[in-house]
């Protein structure tokens, strides 16, 4: 039995508002910081309403970046847009075709090659970065968009996550395809694919989000602004020795990398709730 207590009620709303509020607040001081010039940043108290130089200082960044970076924020979003679609795209693509090999084909030491994969969820980034950095330094695809891609495609978690949702599908449904005579082709792109795309969206908004917020690769493999992402022009912008960081530049290009990743989680938040909780398939 649900009782109505409007106490409570008042209570848990207070609450919720309250952690909007301290989620929000930060977002809002930086959206107040790129409305304003340089000056009015440094004063005491900051101003905490939008001012006047909006429309300035983000076609600043968007055309020609700041003092510190030779390349504009466009091109830097550009840039991290092409590696997290890459990313997430590239993890989906491979992950989707090693569950499907691993549950619905017959092969020697099929479960080894599962657990081996497996394993590879135990080594942190960290571990393996400077053996890959070599190779990719081997293969001369350093500053390019191949070698900020490729080595961060391949990914345990969703082929984990695939072959679980695979081996929940029904076998009546491959001995039926098998009838009408479709391949191995045609029943992954028939009837596997369909029934897994709300798991791939859901997958697909967390891997654009990882793949967006690269930080640690990027900055090893860059050295050329024109192969710049978003975090690690943002990190240069901060970058100025004793020169004066200019705020109001940072800030626009902060607010600016916010908006794809929350454009993908709002555009997509339906399907990946259902591709999160569903559990009939």
């Amino acid at each position: 039995m649900v009782h109505n207590r409007p106490l409570l009620t008042v209570v848990t709303h207070g609450i919720i508002l309250l952690g909007i509020l301290v989620l929000i607040f930060p977002i809002y001081v930086t959206f107040v910081a790129s409305t304003h010039t340089l000056q009015a940043i440094l004063e005491v108290p900051m101003p905490l309403l939008p001012g006047k130089e909006f429309i300035n200082n983000y076609l600043m960044v968007l055309t020609s970046g700041s003092n510190s970076v030779g390349v504009s924020v466009g091109k830097m979003m550009i840039n991290s847009l092409i590696m997290a679609l890459g990313i997430s795209i590239g993890k989906i693509i491979i992950s989707l075709l090693a569950a499907y090999a691993l549950v619905y084909f017959r092969f020697r030491f099929r479960n080894f090659f599962f657990w081996l994969i497996f394993i590879t969820l135990m080594l942190p980034v960290e571990v393996r970065i400077l053996p890959t950095y070599e190779v990719v330094a081997k293969m001369g695809i350093l500053n390019s968009y191949t070698g900020l891609i490729l080595p961060l495609i391949a990914s345990a978690t969703a082929t984990f996550l695939f072959r679980q949702f695979f081996m929940s599908i029904p076998n009546e449904l491959c001995e039926a395809a098998r009838v009408d005579g479709a391949g191995p082709v045609r029943f992954f792109i028939d009837i596997i694919l369909p029934m897994s795309r709300t798991s791939i969206a859901a997958l697909f908004v967390i891997l654009f989000i990882y793949g967006w917020n690269q930080y640690l690769w990027p900055l090893l493999i860059t050295t050329d602004e024109q192969f710049y992402t978003m975090l690690i022009g943002i990190k240069r912008m901060l970058d100025v020795g004793e020169g004066q960081v200019e705020w109001q530049l940072v800030m626009a290009s902060t607010m600016l990398a916010i908006i794809p990743p929350v454009l993908v989680v709002v555009q997509m938040q339906k399907q990946f709730i259902q591709g999160l909780t569903e559990t009939e398939k």
